[in-house]
């Protein structure tokens, strides 16, 4: 089946906008496809061969313990890795079927289709408008107010916050509680129409509650893009994900459903950290 694909080499005007539903992908569809990749910082190897399909329309969670590499993977998917100047990939990965470490792709576009969200939420200090309409400001995605509000608007429902603010937008964003800046970051996120959404460990900094909101969003989110979150937290990914890669020391040892994972590991060292053995 043909995939829709915006182009990664050069700006391109459907950032922002719907995609064309005769060209839509299913969760069976592999979203990326990542083949033998290794990351060097300097000398020191940090991954060590990895290979993996993250489908479309799915949750995909990275977990092990600390160091083991599944955030420097993360960041391969929307090449942050490249902003560290010791930092070298080498290795395969295609976001439909375009290779994102080509020279001629431009970082930029591939973060437009490419969202990511931190461990700590990180709103711009400006009002909660200015935040969600600050990236489809910046790609020209909006050619009237109107056009602008109602990105806002939609940006905010989806991230699950607009009722909640939606009689205070022009208030500082870094005046809402730790859990509703999580969301307005993932509305920033969702504002210039990305296709994939990363999320390095979107909870750590938030409480149970806040969590949970963040859980049923991902759960809602899940059905128009595709989301990869690292998690230390192995009760998080039995909850929001459908696949399950565990690493450990730089290498992927396995990955499969995230029943599969949770209930029969193929491999020792997934077992050992399951059952709390290490980590």
């Amino acid at each position: 089946m043909k995939l829709y694909t915006r182009p990664l080499y050069a700006p391109d005007t459907s950032i922002g906008k719907p995609r064309d539903p005769s060209m839509t992908t299913t969760a069976t569809t592999p979203k990326f496809v990542a083949r033998d990749v290794k990351v060097y910082y300097g000398d020191k190897p940090a991954l060590h061969g990895i290979d993996i399909d993250i489908l479309d329309k799915s949750v995909t969670a990275f977990i092990g313990p600390s160091g083991c590499g599944k955030s420097t993977f993360l960041r391969c998917l929307n090449r942050m890795n490249d902003t560290i100047p010791s930092a070298r990939v080498d290795g395969t990965i295609l976001l439909d079927g375009e290779d994102l470490n080509d020279r001629k792709v431009d970082p930029v576009v591939l973060r437009a289709r490419v969202g990511m969200v931190f461990q700590k939420p990180n709103p711009f200090p400006k009002t909660i408008y200015e935040n969600v309409a600050y990236g489809p400001k910046i790609h020209g995605l909006a050619t009237s107010k109107e056009e602008m509000d109602h990105i806002v608007e939609s940006s905010l429902k989806k991230a699950s916050l607009w009722n909640e603010v939606s009689d205070r937008l022009h208030q500082q964003g870094t005046g809402l509680s730790g859990g509703q800046q999580q969301r307005l970051v993932i509305a920033r996120a969702i504002a210039v129409g990305p296709e994939v959404i990363l999320m390095d460990e979107p909870c750590s900094a938030l409480d149970p509650i806040a969590t949970a909101k963040i859980e049923e969003l991902i759960d809602e989110l899940r059905q128009q893009f595709c989301i990869v979150i690292v998690t230390h937290s192995m009760a998080q990914a039995a909850r929001v994900s459908q696949k399950t890669a565990f690493f450990h020391l730089g290498n992927l040892v396995e990955v499969g459903n995230t029943e599969d994972i949770f209930t029969n590991p193929k491999d020792q060292r997934t077992q050992d950290y399951i059952t709390g053995r290490f980590g």
